[in-house]
């Protein structure tokens, strides 16, 4: 018996126990634990209809609610079995290509110097501290009081210290998403505020710019169709799991089928 009012729940007359949903409550962080408790049990619930239309198909021999995360390949014979989804074709890859060209440029370049001043992320104490240092030093080059090298040299604690804090050329990826994201958006020159990042904070002078450039289509052509493949299957997964769970007789759970994430 749940010692927390979770429902025992029943799907086409096979028990799914309260305490399997206790169990997996953990997997599903929310903010609070009822909205925890109906996610564990949709997922509970979709597995279990899994696995009784894998047996009803002939995929396995038993109803075994952990055949789903022993024997993931199962599912996937399910899906093949169960779902027939169209490839996308030359003609409709070409077309989004035309609609989306702005997508599929080559990755822009930024050659930039940094001072880093390192702070930990849960010592607010010390962070404060370094922004108040970067906004002082930002000052400084404004000012032109002492020259970039000078201070990286002093400052920072980064090894690009000893070569004026270059970074050479930065392309998409090469660094923390939070510095990227400020750097690539900044214009040429001093970036006249800190760049905040899990490290500490960055004093950022950005000395060139290369935009993208536009790529051709026989370069980008094989990912365009695995994107639109990809696309259709998992809207025709989701069509078939909101078939069959539809179809299913849910005793003790309310399934709605048409706002639960899990089908979507």
């Amino acid at each position: 018996m749940s010692l927390t009012n979770t429902p025992e729940i029943t799907v086409n007359g096979h028990v799914i126990p309260a305490s399997a949903i206790d169990t997996e409550v953990q997997y599903h962080p929310a903010e609070n634990r009822r909205k925890a408790m109906i996610q564990a049990a949709e997922t509970l619930i979709i597995g279990e209809i899994l696995v009784q239309k894998a047996a009803e198909k002939g995929l396995c021999d038993t109803l075994d609610r952990n055949l789903v995360d022993q024997q993931p390949a199962l599912i996937d014979s399910l899906i093949d079995l169960e779902i027939s989804t169209p490839v996308a074709t030359e003609q409709e890859c070409q077309r989004y290509f035309e609609v989306n060209t702005d997508k599929f440029t080559s990755s822009p370049l930024v050659e930039a110097n940094h001072i880093l001043l390192a702070a930990e992320p849960k010592d607010l104490e010390q962070r404060a501290q370094m922004q108040t240092l970067a906004l002082t030093l930002i000052e400084q080059l404004q000012n032109q009081e002492a020259t970039f090298a000078q201070l990286a040299k002093a400052y920072s604690i980064c090894p690009s210290k000893e070569v004026g804090g270059s970074l050479g050329q930065l392309s998409n990826g090469q660094t923390v998403s939070e510095f990227e994201r400020q750097v690539f958006a900044a214009d040429i020159g001093l970036m006249p505020t800190p760049v905040e990042s899990r490290y500490g904070f960055h004093i950022v002078l950005i000395a060139r710019k290369v935009a993208g450039k536009p790529l051709s289509y026989d370069l980008v052509k094989d990912k365009i169709a695995i994107y639109l493949n990809d696309k259709v299957q998992r809207k025709a997964i989701s069509q078939y799991l909101h078939r069959i769970v539809s179809e299913a007789d849910i005793q003790g759970f309310h399934f709605d089928v048409d706002t639960s994430p899990l089908m979507q």
